[in-house]
């Protein structure tokens, strides 16, 4: 290697760090001075590594460990903004109360909700689901009976697959009718522990 291909390597290593340094300082700024709009930061799980999204309205997404990074951004971008930023600042407080909710400390999120990804239907389903307090369980059928859609039982279910704050919106919470867990689109090894951490005395007797 001559002296000038040295010279050419130490150029482009700094023009890199000058990039990552300036994009570093940006995201700064921006999260300081309150002007993200998409903000995400990951917490660590019993089931995995939740990617949480935070815009100023509320929470937009938790999203599981296994689903799709890149599919999330491009929905952020459709539904929320394409401006999405890095910031613990801004999710500190939605990753603070998860932490709480998985160490038994917490059995009520208080959060502010952003339902700029759900449907009109998927917020009035999630609204009533939301109304199941924490150790109980609900079902399809009585969630539609309560928005007054009572032949709407598979609707509903496909609403709350779709529900992209899960845990904070309770989807765990609706069980088949027979009391069978079925749906969940986190999987159902999730929605069983979930339910076995809040207690609910009605499951779980074999």
């Amino acid at each position: 290697m001559n002296d000038t291909d040295l010279r050419t390597m130490v150029t482009v290593a700094d023009a890199r760090a000058r990039a990552r340094l300036a994009d570093d300082l940006v995201r700064a700024a921006a999260d300081r001075d309150g002007l993200i709009d998409v903000a995400v930061g990951t917490v660590a799980s019993p089931i995995g590594e939740l990617y949480v999204a935070v815009t100023p309205k509320g929470l937009a997404c938790v999203g599981f460990d296994d689903q799709d990074r890149v599919a999330l951004a491009e929905r952020f971008a459709e539904g929320l903004s394409p401006r999405v930023v890095a910031s613990a600042r801004a999710t500190d407080d939605v990753r603070r109360q998860l932490d709480e909710y998985f160490g038994g400390a917490r059995r009520r999120f208080e959060v502010t909700v952003d339902h700029r990804l759900m449907s009109p239907f998927v917020r009035e389903v999630m609204a009533q689901t939301a109304k199941v307090p924490y150790g109980e369980v609900s079902t399809y059928g009585a969630v539609a009976a309560a928005i007054r859609h009572p032949d709407a039982a598979r609707a509903v279910g496909a609403a709350l697959g779709s529900n992209p704050i899960p845990i904070v919106l309770p989807c765990h919470r609706i069980v088949g009718a027979s009391g069978k867990l079925t749906g969940y689109a986190g999987g159902l090894h999730r929605k069983e522990f979930l339910l076995r951490l809040e207690g609910d005395p009605t499951l779980f007797h074999g």
